[in-house]
């Protein structure tokens, strides 16, 4: 069994979540947040575990994982309900979940799934005939009236019923739908998921085995229809759960449509992404729980195998692979805080637009306007412009409903070819009543986080994440948009300058009331991952970082929008260099320069907590890519630097490698995040020369940008 490599929480940390709770309920505002967490088998090197969303043993971990956190659900019910259906893929994805009553009431009084039954006998047609003499009795009993289907439909027994007291239809020469097949084996049709039988009053249920039992023995399977009340549901899946008992069942499989959900249920779901295995976090009503329930989901990954992370060979320690999400939203649709403070949304992505901190800092490697959540100033100056106008209309709006907010905002919350989900601020789910079963939520999704490392490090972005919601509700006013220009992608590409904008955010918290504790600042500011190696010569420190790029599309966004990925060129890099005098250092920063391939690196003067520095950036290409931009541009394996202080008589010499300085390969992945750290300090060579430095010379205009030096440019 492979463990999550997490820190256990401390008291202080749970006191500190404890205190945020307080801080936000003192505002009045309900804000509840969820999170779509996902764990990938980061040793394994198959396609499933890197790109493709389907195969290998990725459903068999599913479950396991599943199996796992049914044990701090005891009487829940295991769902499996027809997922979702992307472009290009012939039927929906599997999901599986858990519905669970919230006040951890057991509910669910029929045998287990069989991915949690202890014994699992084959299932037999007299099983079948059983389960729906006993169905048709338990409908009867509930006044529900009930009728019987032919055997010559496939599944051959089906069950009608009605709850209004009429009689069913049970021809399908009259209603087709009733002999449709299996929803699991059909493919979704293009407005979405739906039940026409039940939007009439009709409820079908089908009755089938399927090889799903322990060492693939038949199971009994029982195809759910939609309902859209919970207490009606809650009764239906109580009366199936008794007759598939008075059957005499061992166990018995769920299917169907999605089950309707209310602020008294919690609702978690395991879905196949690319790479992962996703799982949508039931959303909850304050950070304590979020992180007792983060806590749980964690480590029931790592009993099935899977990691919130992978490491690299060469010690690069990257997310999942399929990101961390985050949700905000209320008890109920109407009661959500978008709704309850109209103006939220729109000084929200004011402030977003002035704090790239919170677009960039917790991001995953693929950023800017071709990534996945681009934001609204990476999408073009028009659009730009327009939104200004939109979020000026707004202010002047004297009543904003839903729709109206919903409709004033989605054009802008888009990525550049449209598409609403690839966006900063996904809005789908917020009122889009053209999403059935899930479009009118009062949900927010923030999509630029990356799958977090650990469930305190999800629970402090759920913090910060809820401090600034309630923060704004209460504004009365928040500055207009703000236009960062070439900016953005340049000062805002070094860690430096996002972590000092972090604290400007941080800043705000406390002097709003609903400021965070330091266990959890720690965890929002704290990324040792980011960091590559780090040297000391004559009295300074020398730290180099990973700095962000923002990788271009290789074509027309368009054209890749029904594709299951696009072509990115990610062969460029960028790493940040901060120089700091170390304790009882005799000479200035201004006596020290940097060269990077003879050319001078300028490094702009700053200052922090810890004292004076010096911090620039340097972009070079580190790989040639098989269909990319710039097909004569030479790669670097190498980068190569030189420390001197003037007058001194000698230099250090640095070597960045992107593998192991003698070139041999590595004897197998990183055991943990110890040795990759390990590995990637190992990349960096150092030799002190007992010379002076070359004279460096400046760099053409045309590579120098005021925070980085592009070596692609020389």
């Amino acid at each position: 069994m492979r463990h999550a490599e997490c820190v256990p929480p401390s008291s202080e940390f749970a006191d500190a979540v404890r205190a945020h709770d307080q801080a936000v309920a003192r505002t009045g505002l309900a804000v509840w947040v969820g999170a779509e967490p996902t764990f990938t088998d980061r040793y394994s090197e198959h396609a499933a575990w890197l790109f493709d969303a389907l195969g290998a043993d990725k459903q068999a971990r599913a479950r396991s994982l599943l199996a796992a956190l049914a044990a701090h659900r005891p009487g829940a019910a295991v769902l499996r309900t027809v997922g979702r259906q992307y472009p290009g893929e012939p039927y929906p994805r599997w999901s599986i979940g858990l519905y669970a009553r919230r006040d951890g009431a057991a509910w669910w009084p029929g045998p287990p799934d069989p991915l949690l039954a202890e014994r699992c006998p084959p299932c037999g047609d007299e099983h079948l005939d059983r389960l729906c003499d006993a169905l048709a009795a338990a409908l009867d009993a509930q006044g529900w009236s009930c009728a019987v289907l032919g055997t010559d439909v496939a599944p051959s027994r089906r069950l009608v019923f009605r709850c209004d007291g009429a009689r069913p239809c049970a021809d399908p020469s009259l209603r087709p739908g009733l002999a449709r097949g299996p929803l699991h084996d059909l493919a979704l049709p293009r407005h979405g998921l739906s039940d026409e039988l039940a939007a009439d009053g009709l409820l079908l249920l089908a009755v089938y085995t399927e090889p799903l039992g322990s060492d693939g023995a038949p199971c009994a399977c029982i195809e759910l229809p939609a309902i859209g009340a919970v207490d009606a549901w809650l009764q239906l899946l109580g009366l199936v759960g008794r007759a598939a008992r008075a059957a005499g069942l061992a166990a018995v499989v769920l299917r169907g449509f999605p089950p309707p959900v209310d602020a008294s249920i919690a609702w978690t779901t395991l879905t196949p992404d690319p790479a992962v295995v996703e799982a949508n976090h039931a959303p909850a009503h304050d950070a304590a729980t979020f992180h007792a329930w983060s806590r749980e989901i964690y480590d029931a990954a790592a009993v099935a195998g899977l990691a919130p992370h992978r490491l690299q060979y060469n010690g690069v320690v990257s997310d999942s692979g399929g990101a961390g999400h985050l949700t905000l939203g209320g008890p109920t649709p109407l009661d959500s805080p978008f709704f309850r403070v109209p103006q939220l949304l729109p000084r929200l992505i004011r402030y977003l637009s002035r704090h790239p901190s919170l677009s960039y800092y917790f991001a995953p490697v693929f950023l800017g306007g071709s990534g996945q959540s681009p934001r609204p100033d990476e999408g073009g100056g028009e659009a730009f412009a327009e939104l200004e106008v939109a979020l000026e209309q707004l202010d002047r709006a004297s009543e904003l409903d839903p729709s109206i907010l919903a409709h004033s905002l989605a054009p802008f919350l888009v990525d550049p070819a449209g598409n609403p989900h690839r966006s900063e601020l996904n809005i789908e789910k917020l009122w889009n009543p053209g999403l059935p079963g899930r479009g009118c939520l009062g949900l927010v999704e923030f999509r630029a986080f990356r799958m977090p490392p650990s469930p305190e490090h999800a629970t402090a972005l759920a913090c910060l994440l809820r401090a600034v919601a309630a923060m704004l509700a209460r504004a009365a006013v928040v500055p207009n948009l703000w236009r960062w220009g070439d900016a953005l992608h340049d000062r805002f590409a070094l860690p430096f300058y996002l972590q000092r904008d972090l604290h400007v955010v941080l800043a705000d918290l406390f002097a709003a009331g609903l400021g965070l504790a330091a266990p959890i600042r720690e965890r929002l500011l704290h990324d040792p991952a980011r960091r590559l190696a780090t040297a000391t010569f004559d009295g300074v420190s020398v730290d180099i970082d990973q700095g962000l790029e923002f990788w271009p599309l290789v074509g027309d966004v368009a054209s890749q929008e029904t594709g299951g990925s696009r072509l990115v060129d990610a062969s460029t890099a960028r790493l940040q260099i901060v120089l700091r005098p170390l304790p009882g250092a005799q000479f200035g920063l201004d006596d020290w320069e940097l060269g990077a391939e003879g050319r001078r690196v300028a490094l702009r003067g700053e200052r922090d907590a810890e004292g004076p520095l010096r911090v620039g950036g340097l972009r070079y290409r580190s790989f040639r890519p098989t269909l990319g931009l710039h097909p004569c541009l030479p790669a670097r394996d190498r980068v190569e630097l030189t420390l001197a202080r003037r007058g001194s008589g000698r230099h250090l010499r640095l070597v960045v490698h992107a593998w192991r300085p003698d070139g041999e390969a590595y004897a197998g992945l990183p055991a943990d995040l110890a040795e990759a750290a390990a590995r990637r300090q190992e990349r960096l060579h150092t030799t002190i020369v007992d010379d002076s430095a070359a004279a460096l010379v400046d760099p053409p205009a045309a590579a120098v940008s005021p925070h980085c030096l592009d070596l692609r440019r020389l």
